[in-house]
């Protein structure tokens, strides 16, 4: 018997972000995870290496690798969306865990509880991290699309940078008072 859940992974590559956004550089999620993994250990080992938190920042990276993984059934639905009240909300939820369940029943039985984890992560402190850096990947996306002259990501950048600075996480403040501001650079000014 074959197995599909990694094909399934794999597609990620086909499911573009910001769909009702006009974009310089196209975003699909395999990419955007990609940066919410490599941002999310980031903050985890800040966390752990200057503010003395627990975290295990690889296990914080698996768990941002496969956040959007249910996308693969659902698509990405703008936030404007997602968001747009209660019962929107709670039914998008109700449907990210019918597509959890059904991604990992393409897993061979013995796999299915370590990558359930990974879709439908419990604990408060990965999914506070994880949520942080999917933001903070929106945020460099909007400076990115802004640097390239798109003022349509403009309202996008402000609403995203408040909700940043909402999470009031040191190992947040942190990053984006030592790492943001070399974003804003280009490539010379990087090698300089």
């Amino acid at each position: 018997m074959s197995h599909s859940f990694f094909a399934y992974i794999a597609r990620m590559r086909y499911i573009g972000r910001w769909g009702l956004m006009r974009n310089t550089v196209q975003e699909n999620i395999q990419e955007h995870s990609h940066m919410v993994a490599v941002l999310a250990h980031a903050l985890a080992v800040i966390r752990r290496d200057k503010f003395g938190g627990t975290v295990d920042p690889g296990h914080v990276a698996a768990v941002a690798l496969y956040h959007d993984a249910t996308e693969i059934f659902t698509g990405d639905l703008p936030t404007p969306v997602k968001y747009a009240n209660p019962d929107i909300q709670a039914a998008y939820k109700a449907i990210e865990q019918n597509a959890a369940d059904r991604l990992t029943a393409t897993l061979p039985e013995e796999l299915r509880p370590s990558f359930q984890g990974l879709l439908t992560e419990t604990d408060p402190q990965v999914t506070q991290l994880v949520k942080a850096a999917d933001k903070l990947s929106a945020y460099l996306k909007c400076l990115e699309e802004l640097k390239a002259g798109n003022l349509e990501f403009q309202s996008a950048a402000h609403q995203t940078l408040e909700g940043l600075q909402a999470y009031d996480l040191p190992e947040l403040t942190y990053f984006m008072e030592q790492f943001l501001p070399a974003f804003q650079l280009t490539l010379d000014e990087l090698e300089g």
